[in-house]
């Protein structure tokens, strides 16, 4: 709009220039005079029918300050001389902001908050509308700062170390629903840092010191527990070895005691005994007559018997 008011001021002047040269008797030189305006027109006014929109870039049109209802794409595109082109940039862009909140228990929790943002493309027009093209400054950093505030204050400071992840999610929902309401689109966000107050984080530290003593004794518990059941294991089963061991020794010799029961007969046993004997007679009487002790009869296939008084054939 600048060059294009310029350009008709130098060609106003040139026309005038060159009109007063030639009533002044000099017509070539007005003419030249002439011919010098419209060119410096030109070179003034033809640029300003033309705009250069840069990559990542939207160009907004407004005619006379009122925003028109299209926006330009990358690239050359003409133009009326008095309409200006604005630049949004629609590239992702990032913002660092340092906040200091609080949980629901009154702890004072220091945070570094990143957010990656991009205004919508075809919305852009809107956007420079109703808020202009310091948008940031206008929307996004006051939304950052109460999303994160209000979701922080729904956690204890414990639960913010333990469910960190859970609170970064909680705050984008919230965050992404705020910035879409301005045609913002949320990329993503980071919590960089997170700190608490000195004496929060002691006792933090004691109790997680104390957890894992416990964690600890109770291992050692469990240790134990383990190793009484194995060695009460293994007496169980040398005990079972040892009585099967018993059992096994008594059914074999009942077994065995069995088969010689069973193979003992009468001359066998006379046999025995009188293999076994000495040849002394057993001095034992009653009433005076000889009482039988021993029967030979079986062995051999003799008939003598022993008496207590000797030998009868």
């Amino acid at each position: 709009m600048v060059l294009f008011v310029m350009g008709i001021l130098l060609l106003a002047v040139g026309i005038v220039a060159g009109v007063i040269v030639r009533h002044s008797g000099r017509g070539g030189i007005g003419a030249l005079v002439i011919a010098g305006g419209i060119v410096l027109c030109l070179l003034t006014v033809v640029p300003s029918c033309f705009c250069s929109i840069p990559t990542g870039h939207t160009g907004v049109i407004t005619t006379f300050g009122r925003v028109e209802d299209f926006t330009l794409d990358a690239g050359v595109h003409p133009k009326l001389p008095w309409q200006n082109v604005v630049k949004m940039d629609n590239r992702v862009q990032k913002s660092t902001t340092d906040l200091a909140c609080f949980s629901s228990d009154i702890q004072e929790v220091t945070m570094t908050y990143t957010v990656n943002y991009q205004i919508s493309k075809q919305d852009a027009m809107t956007i420079y509308k109703t808020i202009g093209d310091s948008y940031y400054d206008t929307v996004i950093a006051p939304c950052v700062t109460e999303s994160v505030k209000i979701v922080t204050a729904k956690f204890t400071a414990e639960q913010l170390v333990s469910s960190r992840s859970n609170m970064a999610q909680d705050i984008e929902d919230v965050l992404s629903k705020r910035l879409l309401d301005y045609n913002i689109i949320l990329v993503g966000t980071a919590i960089e840092n997170m700190d608490f107050t000195d004496a929060f984080t002691d006792a933090v530290e004691a109790k997680q010191v104390a957890e894992q003593n416990k964690l600890r004794a109770q291992t050692e518990a469990d240790q134990r527990v383990i190793e009484a059941n194995a060695n009460a294991e293994v007496k169980r089963k040398e005990a079972e070895a040892e009585a099967y061991e018993t059992l096994t020794k008594a059914e074999a010799e009942a077994e065995a005691n069995q088969k010689i029961s069973a193979s003992l007969t009468d001359e066998l046993v006379a046999y025995t005994y009188a293999k076994a004997w000495n040849g002394e007679l057993p001095t034992f009487m009653s009433d005076g007559s000889t009482i039988p002790m021993f029967d030979f009869s079986k062995i051999g296939g003799e008939t003598t018997q022993t008496s207590a008084t000797g030998t009868t054939p």
